[in-house]
């Protein structure tokens, strides 16, 4: 059983409801919670800022963010297992502490490795709070409360990414790139003495140490960290055209696969895959994953878009993506109402189809597209995934047992941020791939041998002669620049539509992938289903 403090006197209070006690725990749960996943978003509107405050290049600066996720993504299925060994309680504190600690000593870097190293640990610490959110819904409170619990840790999952761009471009612009770093602080604080306060004292089990299924933790960390690595660097290496890249997909495939046949042969697996044979379970987790892999897609192609081709800077960028969170706030706290009226399945699906026609309405991209004409998009968007991740997760846990619960938290959380790092990876690739192919079509059109093209460099020439330049060749050369950086912003523009367009059919699949799970009439439990 999962050392989620199962007490006699939780169980007590689950035929009337749980105590305030237990909500008091769980809230706090949701501020960790709330608080890591933030953190994997919220250096992404200032990462030219914290490049240059430590003295690296943009390459080397995308493992800012990519050290957190490895940490983050590894250390998500080891926590049901560390949390019994160390005890439910002090494992959650002592990450809790540390967490925003490696986030403040991020502020002290001063160069790319420790900059590296520190949010690798941050990402390690903060993966933890996670999975015990989770955990802490299905174990702290009865059935008939649960949703309201999911509905809590929607609003981290699905309202923290779309916030933390908008924090953390706000921050940058007023404070420097270092404030970022200790916005955890304050929250930490509250969330550890309320933690401290009412998690009950368990003793540790180090004998379960002798127990671990060891060779699992080394394939799965070592497979997960070099999968996670190829996702966040192989767009930037041209994927296999790298030997680096090779390398790390055969390390990948080799350790994962012997991860699998570890945690399928063992009497006890660090990771219980077996779950996946329970139907909800495994369409649950499936949609999880395609859901992880829109939100976090979504979250990156937004502020690429408004950067690269509008030009806006990260406070800019944040004062946009608001709109896809805000409403969250005011939404989420309704779905459980939805679900006892229409039922998990039906809600989830809506919600799903709404995200996914959101991602639809921002195909049609122009150079006359910026902030004002996302409104309306990303409005959408916040009631699409308003309604979505509540009724997964119950669809996922309906017939999950309290002794069961880190389990399935811990498997079904990883599997959702590795379907995210999935989503970030491939909208990147679409991104350059499309750009290519929409610049190499234009381009056929824009030659020497079109009147217009002839008579736009004739226009543009002029125009750079009228202002300021008195030799003829150079306002020439300066023309076709200007037009070539034309043809360049087209293409952008038309290959991020191409990657809106992915992200919706990705949603159309998981939207068609939840019809296949058992209705789940909430507070109903495994037998609720149907």
């Amino acid at each position: 059983m999962s050392a989620a403090a199962i007490s006699p006197r939780a169980l007590a209070s689950s035929a009337e409801g749980a105590s305030l006690t237990a909500w008091v725990a769980v809230v706090a749960s949701m501020i960790g919670a709330f608080m890591a996943i933030l953190n994997i978003q919220i250096t992404n509107a200032s990462l030219l800022d914290i490049e240059g405050g430590i003295g690296t290049g943009v390459d080397n600066g995308a493992w800012i963010s990519t050290s957190y996720l490895i940490g983050e993504i590894v250390v998500i299925p080891l926590t049901d297992y560390l949390s019994r060994v160390f005890s439910f309680r002090r494992y959650m504190l002592v990450n809790a502490t540390l967490f925003p600690l490696f986030s403040i000593a991020c502020a002290f870097t001063h160069d790319l490795g420790s900059m590296i190293l520190m949010r690798g640990l941050q990402g390690f610490a903060g993966g933890i709070l996670i999975p015990m959110a989770f955990t802490m819904v299905l174990t702290k409170l009865p059935k008939a409360q649960q949703p309201i619990g999911l509905a809590l840790f929607a609003i981290s999952v699905t309202f923290a990414p779309a916030i933390g761009p908008t924090i953390g471009g706000y921050l940058t612009e007023s404070y420097g790139w270092q404030s970022i770093f200790f916005i955890n602080a304050l929250p930490s604080a509250i969330m550890i003495a309320a933690l401290a306060a009412t998690l009950e004292k368990q003793p540790m089990r180090l004998s379960l140490l002798k127990q671990g299924d060891w060779f699992g933790v080394v394939t799965m960390a070592i497979g997960l960290s070099a999968l996670q690595t190829v996702l966040e660097e192989g767009n930037k290496d041209d994927w296999f055209q790298s030997g680096f890249i090779v390398a790390l997909a055969i390390t990948a495939a080799v350790f994962l696969s012997a991860f699998i046949a570890i945690e399928l042969t063992i009497e006890k697996p660090l990771v219980n895959l077996r779950l996946l044979k329970r139907r909800n379970f495994a369409v649950g987790v499936l949609v999880n994953v395609l859901v992880g892999f829109a939100l976090f897609a979504s979250v990156y192609i937004l502020p690429q878009y408004l950067g690269q081709a509008q030009g806006y800077n990260a406070e800019q960028i944040g004062g946009v993506l608001a709109w896809t969170g805000l409403p969250q706030l005011v939404l989420i706290p309704l779905v459980p109402i939805l679900m006892m009226r229409f039922g998990a399945r039906a809600v989830g699906f809506v919600g799903i189809a709404i995200f996914a026609a959101s991602c639809f309405m921002d195909v049609a991209l122009s150079s006359n597209v910026a902030g004002d004409q996302f409104l309306m998009p990303n409005i959408v968007r916040a009631l699409g995934q308003a309604l979505v991740l509540t009724p997964i997760s119950a669809i996922t846990t309906g017939g999950i047992a309290p002794s069961e619960a880190g389990a399935a938290s811990g498997l079904s959380n990883m599997l959702r941020n590795l379907g995210g790092a999935v989503g970030t990876a491939t909208i990147a690739t679409v991104l350059t791939k499309r750009e290519q192919f929409h610049s190499n079509v234009i381009g056929q059109s824009v030659s020497l041998y079109s009147e217009a093209t002839r008579r736009r460099l004739a226009e543009m020439t002029q125009y750079f002669l009228s202002h300021g330049v008195s030799d003829v060749g150079a306002a020439q050369r300066k023309a076709i620049q200007a037009v070539g950086a034309i043809v360049h912003r087209q293409a952008l523009i038309l290959g991020f539509g191409d990657g809106f367009a992915v992200i919706g059919l990705v949603l159309a699949a998981a939207a068609l992938a939840l019809l296949f799970a058992k209705n789940v009439k909430p507070g109903a439990g495994a037998a609720g289903a149907h």
